[in-house]
């Protein structure tokens, strides 16, 4: 264990094995710890490094005035590399952190030798601020793409939108009901143990609910990301990850797609055996799938 300053913040890290650096990053409502199933497996092949982002246990919190913006935390990711000296690295990130991996290697492919995505929530391939996506929006996307626009549909409706007007209220224990129910399903959240509960606690914010939200994704730059890409979806999981799956899917040319059984959202937790497996896999072999897609063709199939 150790910290690390990046831009004038303290960031907790944790790092074990040698080898070519691969950097865990995790998902909202989580920090550091979430990784601890990985850091034994991968460290026996890689350097592997883990950290707490920005605002996340055991780091100073988010002020009341602060914005959770994706655009800082992408930054930190890039200075995480450059201060550790781990460039370029295997970026492994789990939902949040997952979107964080993807426009790091859109923008900076320097910075990513290979890219494991463990369901993005890539609403923001189609709506500008995930906070706040307007009708117009989500019509468009139902009118193209009726069961990927119904699934967004459902998470704004059931989970994400009463979540954030609890969040107002500061009623944090609310929010944790309704955002883990709808991303993890109603199932999965109900066989979460105390101890992980708490760690959700521990790193929800009311700014992250609030906030300016993800940064769009551009399509275009997706369709240039050149590092092969692995993209794990839960069996459990609710449906709309594995739509909006089916949609990066159809942009990002060296990718592949794996499903991880008995899993839901937090599925390197749900099945850590299967999910390290995969990735070890993935990254031991050396054949990737490439696909060249015409500009033209469709985005994704919903």
């Amino acid at each position: 264990m150790g910290k690390i300053v990046v831009d004038s913040t303290s960031l907790e890290t944790y790092e074990k094995g040698s080898g070519q650096p691969l950097v865990l990053i995790h998902g909202s409502a989580s920090d550091y710890r979430t990784w601890q199933h990985q850091m034994d497996s991968l460290s026996k092949d890689f350097r592997v490094i883990s950290y707490s982002r920005r605002y996340h246990y055991p780091n100073v919190t988010i002020s009341e005035s602060a914005d959770y913006s994706m655009v800082e935390h992408v930054a930190d990711l890039q200075r995480v590399l450059n201060t550790l000296d781990a460039k370029p690295a295997h970026l492994v990130g789990h939902s949040y952190g997952a979107l964080m991996g993807l426009e790091l290697a859109s923008q900076q492919p320097a910075y990513v030798k290979s890219l494991i995505l463990a369901e993005p929530p890539a609403i923001n391939l189609f709506v500008k601020n995930s906070n706040a996506p307007t009708p117009g929006e989500l019509l468009r996307l139902l009118l193209r793409r009726p069961r990927t626009g119904l699934a967004v549909i459902k998470l704004g409706a059931t989970g994400l939108e009463p979540a954030a007007q609890a969040a107002k209220k500061g009623d944090m224990e609310k929010v944790m009901q309704l955002f883990g129910r709808a991303a993890l399903g109603k199932e999965s959240f109900q066989a979460m143990p105390i101890e992980r509960r708490e760690q959700v606690l521990a790193n929800l914010t009311k700014a992250e609910f609030l906030g300016s939200g993800y940064i769009p994704l551009n399509t275009e730059k997706l369709r240039t990301i050149k590092a092969p890409t692995l993209l794990l979806t839960g069996e459990k999981s609710p449906r709309v990850f594995h739509h909006l799956a089916n949609c990066l899917k159809d942009l990002i040319p060296k990718l592949e797609r794996v499903e991880i059984p008995a899993a839901s959202h937090i599925l390197h937790e749900d099945n850590p055996d299967a999910f390290n497996s995969e990735l070890l896999r993935f990254l031991k072999s050396k054949s990737f799938k490439v696909k060249v897609l015409a500009l033209d063709e469709p985005m994704c199939k919903a």
